[in-house]
């Protein structure tokens, strides 16, 4: 459908104004409604033909204008055929028919053009993630400017805690960067001089200067942006297919239209009234009143049992489209995973349990603000572990933390603390060996001594969700296939991660742009693929594929607006129920077509031989329209696997 509803609106605007999309149906309704009860209840004719006229003007301007439009332009679609059905549906007194098609034409311009408006959100969500000022080196002191006015070459500061304002390179200074926006690695990576570093990532505790490597506007959030935008504006599959419906239904019905008023008065067959009344009879059993809510009730209904579900589909095109996907590209970090690190695995040596590496890691990592540092506090708590607080404990930069737990020395860190030097014990044969087991198992390795010796080491991964697994099996169970992950992370991780919840394909160590690529070549592949993703990283990856799909909960608002499904409770067993509720949703969306334009091809041969009169081809007319409205609605009772209503069906592990 077409429109010219705008796709936002100012944040001042008046509730009816951001929502008249929506409105202008349920105006239009409302004095279709009373225009026939007041019909009904005999009232003079000038009180419900007026109420007729607003509904009429109301729910059909736009479809007016556009069809004026698009006649002067010789090229007749939808909205032409619709005014002229209403306008011939009144011409012969169905004024409520007439209407009624206009305010459900109005109602599905409504839904789509409400769907539209959220792209232009996801855009100005990622513009905000990069600073509008930098701390600039100018002679033997820092200056704030605008990001526009830096030029590459120059030197800016970034304090703890601020966000990296252009991409570049290190040159001073070192420490941990949130980087998972861009990369989507699950934890901050140590940066020194000589690394990488990308304009939107949040800067830990250290201070660097980095000197600028690219201008703000070909920084890595900036070609995201280019990215979501060209992505969103390729058109759908189904568009292509209605706008090509359109170009051949429209102008047959009204030529027919014409015809039947035109051509049988001429040769004398019939008298012009007769070949008027049939043709408008014609007209209004060839209107595509039913087909036009074929797909808008379906897609009402079937969005309507998803969101019971704690799936929100943003659009109708989503709904249909979902169920012909056979291959799926999914990010690792905090949509296959939880999104954060947790221990999984304790190891001890030198006779010690345990309970004590944990006791002893988790006295030093109590100071420290780390993501690592937090999940092994909270594994020692899970499991009971009483450890004291440490004193002295300080950060060994990039390295790990040091200080005294009950009067002894207490070192935890990467392999690289234990060198030999400032204190530090020289790593071990067996401590080595343990550390190289964890890292082939995609853990992050920590080593834990005390007084020189080793007593163990902790392994840290971002574990997958626990109902991730079965959630692959019941897809493939669907037919799905390929599940490609795609991930920031390096190919060990990827590997490790994807044995674990079954994925068919790991594609690893990606930036954004692979990301997108990789989703091209899926869909060169396949000819559909559906992206689930939860970071800002990911939505350009959202925007390309055929149907986009966040994680609700723990998704960034970006993610959420590029994509066209929102999981609302971040539970990926909704994704087979989305892919269920879809396949229904088509099955009927093909059951109503064939209902209204089985009816079509009934009405239209008895119209042109005068074989019924109006009255009872609106009664059947009307009639399509009602089985249609009630075929779709037997989709608010969707079950999947016998789930019930409001659950997503539980699947057992394959």
């Amino acid at each position: 459908m077409s429109g010219t509803a705008s796709d936002e609106h100012p944040d001042g605007a008046s509730w009816l104004r951001r929502h008249w999309d929506l409105a202008e149906p349920a105006i239009a309704g409302a004095a279709l409604l009373a225009a026939w009860l007041c019909e009904r209840a005999g009232l003079p004719a000038w009180q419900w033909g007026t109420l007729y006229a607003a509904s009429y003007a109301v729910a059909g301007h736009a479809a007016l204008l556009e069809g004026l439009r698009a006649a002067l332009r010789l090229r007749l679609d939808v909205d032409f055929l619709m005014a002229v059905a209403a306008i011939g549906a009144a011409a012969i007194g169905g004024y409520a028919e007439g209407a009624m098609l206009l305010v459900l034409f109005s109602l599905g311009h409504g839904l789509e053009h409400y769907a539209m408006g959220q792209a232009r959100k996801a855009i100005r969500a990622l513009g905000r993630l990069t600073p509008t000022s930098a701390w600039v080196r100018r002679g033997e002191r820092f200056e704030e400017v605008p990001v526009g006015v830096v030029a590459v070459g120059d030197t800016v500061r970034v304090r703890p805690g601020e966000r990296v304002p252009m991409d570049g390179t290190v040159v001073a200074g070192s420490g941990a960067i949130d980087q998972s926006p861009i990369t989507g690695e699950s934890v901050p990576v140590e940066k020194a001089p000589g690394d990488d570093a990308f304009a939107g990532t949040l800067n830990g505790d250290g201070l660097l200067e980095v000197r600028v490597g690219r201008l703000a506007a070909d920084s890595t959030v900036s070609r995201m942006i280019r990215l979501v935008e060209e992505a969103q504006g390729q058109k759908s599959t189904t568009q292509r297919y209605a706008e090509r419906f359109t170009r051949v239904y429209v102008p047959c019905v009204v030529g027919a239209t014409v015809l039947m008023w035109t051509v049988p008065p001429a040769f004398g067959w019939l008298p012009w009234q007769e070949a008027f009344l049939r043709a408008m009879t014609l007209l209004v059993g060839a209107s595509p009143c039913a087909l036009a809510i074929s797909t808008p009730a379906a897609v009402l209904a079937g969005v309507a049992r998803a969101a019971r579900a704690g799936i929100l589909i943003k659009g109708g095109a989503h709904l249909e489209t979902l169920g012909a996907i056979r291959a799926f590209a999914m990010d690792k970090t905090g949509t296959l995973t939880v999104g954060r690190p947790a221990v999984r695995e304790v190891v001890a040596l030198g006779g010690h349990a345990e309970s004590d590496v944990l006791a002893l890691a988790a006295a030093l990592e109590e100071h420290s603000t780390h993501p690592l540092a937090h999940a092994v506090v909270a594994a020692a708590r899970a499991r009971g572990i009483a450890f004291e607080r440490a004193s002295d404990a300080q950060a060994i930069r990039g390295k790990g933390m040091s200080g005294t737990v009950g009067g002894r020395d207490v070192r935890l860190g990467a392999l690289r603390l234990f060198d030999g030097r400032d204190g530090a014990p020289r790593s071990t044969p067996e401590a080595e060996a343990e550390v190289h087991r964890l890292e082939s198992h995609a853990c992050t390795a920590m080593l834990v001594s005390r007084d020189g010796a080793f007593v163990g080491a902790v392994g840290l991964i971002d574990g997958p969700r626990p109902e991730a697994k079965a959630a692959i099996s019941a897809l493939h169970a669907l037919g799905v296939r390929p599940i490609v992950m795609l991930t920031g992370d390096n190919q060990a991780v990827g590997d490790a991660v994807g044995g674990l919840v079954g994925v068919d394909e790991v594609r690893a160590s990606l930036m954004p742009e692979m990301k997108i690529e990789a989703v091209r070549g899926l869909l060169g592949s396949h000819g559909s693929v559906a992206m689930v993703g939860d970071g800002v990283n990911d939505a350009p990856a959202l925007a390309a594929a055929t149907v986009g799909i966040a994680m609700g909960k723990s998704g960034t608002d970006v993610a959420l607006e590029a994509a066209d499904v929102a999981l609302m409770s971040d539970d990926l067993m909704r994704l087979p129920f989305a892919v269920g509720i879809s396949r229904a949703s088509r099955a009927i969306v093909r059951q109503n077509v064939t209902i209204s334009m089985g009816m079509v091809f009934i009405l239209i041969p008895l119209a042109v031989a005068g074989a019924i009169p109006v009255w009872l081809a609106v009664i059947m007319h009307e009639g399509s329209t009602v089985a249609v409205v009630l075929n779709s609605l037997r989709l608010l009772g969707y079950r999947a696997g016998g789930a019930p209503a409001g659950r997503a069906p539980q699947v057992p592990p394959g």
